[in-house]
């Protein structure tokens, strides 16, 4: 069993950067594909970025590669969502999200555990 709590939304100016962390508990989260998704009010959720278990491969939606970067720290059960040069368009609720497989998705079917989600409001 894994718990994903969210942290770092807030309001901020169009250009501006957040940072969101995911704190995850449960002793095998380091062998877990971890995601960040974000829904807008009504909008279906949607895929931002995922990252494997080791770190080293991720995957981005086209709306923010380059602007967003996914990392983790398994030492600490921690994944981050870097986001830079932020846009009206970036406005959601961000969630974290883990599945138990090395393998990267992006459907949100495929996670099978889920944060309460962090509000993001960039203003223009």
């Amino acid at each position: 069993q894994v718990q994903l709590v969210e942290s770092g939304g807030g309001l901020v100016q169009a250009g501006g950067s957040l940072r969101l962390s995911c704190a995850a508990s449960g002793r095998t989260f380091s062998r877990y594909a971890t995601g960040w998704f974000r829904q807008a009010p009504g909008k279906e959720r949607e895929f931002v970025a995922v990252i494997n278990w080791s770190g080293g491969s991720t995957f981005y939606a086209d709306s923010v590669k380059a602007r967003f970067t996914i990392s983790r720290d398994n030492a600490k059960n921690m994944v981050y969502l870097q986001m830079n040069s932020l846009k009206p368009e970036d406005t959601a609720v961000y969630y974290c999200a883990a599945r138990n497989s090395e393998f990267l998705r992006t459907s949100r079917q495929a996670y099978d555990y889920w944060g309460q989600g962090t509000q993001v409001t960039v203003s223009s």
